[in-house]
């Protein structure tokens, strides 16, 4: 199992600071979400531009605001420009995020994210597709052949881990415990992708981790911490499915809290769920997000 960061950054120049130090400790990927504030593809040009070896990797761009030529596209030309170093992460986004705040329809998500990917892929590897579906109608070609960055979809349902084992490169799964990593996630996408003859999944795991100096004021700290932190998660329905299924009251149940040690145990034992890069969302105050960068570095 490797070890990536997952992380949020406020400025284009913080992902290039971020990613260097990254780079310089020795993490082989860097996993970034896209939200509401850069687009973090145009970021990943430019860090990439200049910091070297490290993956990039988005997490997520969201599909429905976006044509999948269009962002084959600004992939491909991203990926070229960073030396082939880019995975494309995707995904729907949230009902009240697509419907509130872009004004897009968010009805039938899966077959929106079949089509989406039945269009995509294609003209990533053959820089072309014809495809007519129900949401989607694509006849095109693109002239620049750039090399075609993997894609993983933030697949965390039963429909969407089939669909993206049979046409994508894995999934990058958020607030999804490990006893649902390894009785549903891992299984399920490994089995579609087996039955679609493709090779065997990535499965990116994105855990909230605080290493603390073990007391109980100070792990109980760090669990308010990640309440507050992280309790959006717990509003989302797709996230809430997850801690559902997992049996969690809310996301700071999910953040792997604790001494050097207890953390390192359970980190290492997400590898027998079938995570194939753990991406780390390190949080807590200034002492404990070093500890945990400490932690992680010895771990690689």
């Amino acid at each position: 199992m490797k070890i990536g960061l997952f992380t949020f950054v406020d400025t284009p120049n913080d992902l290039t600071e971020t990613a260097a130090t990254a780079n310089e400790q020795g993490f082989g990927s860097l996993w970034i979400p896209q939200v509401f504030g850069i687009d973090t593809l145009t970021a990943i040009a430019l860090a990439g531009a200049t910091v070297p070896d490290i993956t990039f990797a988005t997490a997520v761009v969201p599909t429905y605001p976006r044509h999948p030529q269009m962002l084959a596209q600004q992939a491909l030309t991203v990926n070229a420009i960073i030396g082939d170093r880019l995975v494309l992460g995707i995904g729907p986004s949230h009902k009240p995020v697509v419907e509130g705040s872009w004004g897009i329809s968010f009805d039938k998500p899966i077959r929106h994210l079949r089509e989406y990917l039945e269009v995509l892929m294609p003209l990533l590897h053959d820089k072309k597709v014809r495809f007519k579906g129900e949401s989607l109608s694509t006849n095109a070609d693109i002239s620049f052949d750039g090399p075609a960055p993997k894609v993983m979809m933030a697949a965390l349902g039963p429909q969407l881990l089939k669909v993206t084992g049979r046409l994508a490169d894995g999934t990058i799964l958020w607030m999804t415990g490990p006893k649902t990593i390894a009785e549903h996630s891992a299984p399920t996408i490994t089995a579609a992708a087996a039955e679609a003859g493709r090779p065997a999944p990535e499965v990116i795991a994105g855990f909230p981790v605080s290493v603390t100096d073990g007391s109980d004021e100070a792990n109980n700290g760090a669990r308010e911490y990640a309440a507050k932190a992280f309790a959006v998660y717990g509003q989302l329905p797709s996230y809430r499915a997850m801690l559902d299924r997992e049996g969690y009251e809310g996301p700071a149940d999910i953040a792997i809290i604790g001494s050097a040690g207890q953390v390192e145990e359970r980190i290492r034992s997400l590898a027998d769920t079938g995570v194939t890069t753990f991406a780390a969302s390190e949080f807590g105050n200034s002492d404990q997000r070093a500890a945990t960068r400490d932690l992680l570095v010895s771990m690689l």
